[in-house]
């Protein structure tokens, strides 16, 4: 798989919710990568997804949503659905994270974790994305998806001295801890402060 497939901030879609929707759609072929890897490559590709999940979520959490929330009917709503769904995923992603891929049951829960995720999306894609685009300009849903993109490009991704494994330091820590280290970076750099 090429580099293209698994950095979000490389596409080049420049409307936020095809950028999302792509993604969704990248979300879903590393699933069916760590689904069909052998076992000695599982972990791998687990990273790179764990990766991409961290950094999308983080960056729909900090800039899509609050932007959705005053922009959309019913936004605080909308929302806090969608944000419980992710809630649900993220417990779900660090449990399998925890067991590891070489846990017995690594395979069946991967399959519940992908489940909610797909459900997540689907209804982000329902309920959210529709009603953004629709009270949204086109010159919003750029700066949105150039927004998206700088964020993306900002969250850790290389390994860090003194770790022994460079597969799993891709994510230095935990989902949550890599979804943590993202925030930091666009609060950060959209000049907010916690």
């Amino acid at each position: 798989m090429t580099y293209q497939k698994t950095a979000p901030e490389r596409m080049t879609e420049t409307d936020v919710i095809d950028l999302l929707q792509a993604q969704h759609g990248m979300i879903r072929d590393l699933f069916d990568e760590v689904e069909r890897a052998p076992a000695d490559r599982r972990g791998e590709a687990f990273t790179r997804l764990v990766r991409l999940l961290a950094v999308h979520e983080t960056a729909e959490e900090e800039i899509v949503h609050p932007y959705a929330r005053a922009k959309i009917d019913g936004g605080e709503g909308i929302v806090n659905d969608r944000l419980t769904e992710e809630d649900q995923a993220k417990r779900l992603l660090q449990q399998l994270d925890q067991a590891g891929p070489d846990a017995p049951d690594f395979m069946e829960n991967l399959l519940v974790l992908r489940g909610a995720v797909e459900a997540h999306a689907r209804a982000e894609e329902r309920y959210e994305f529709a009603q953004l685009r629709a009270h949204t300009s086109e010159a919003e849903r750029r700066a949105l998806a150039a927004g998206v993109k700088a964020a993306e490009a900002m969250a850790p991704t290389h390994p860090h001295p003194g770790t022994t494994s460079a597969t799993k330091n891709l994510l230095v820590g935990t989902p949550m801890a890599m979804m943590d280290r993202a925030r930091d970076v666009i609060r950060k750099a959209m000049g907010k402060q916690d």
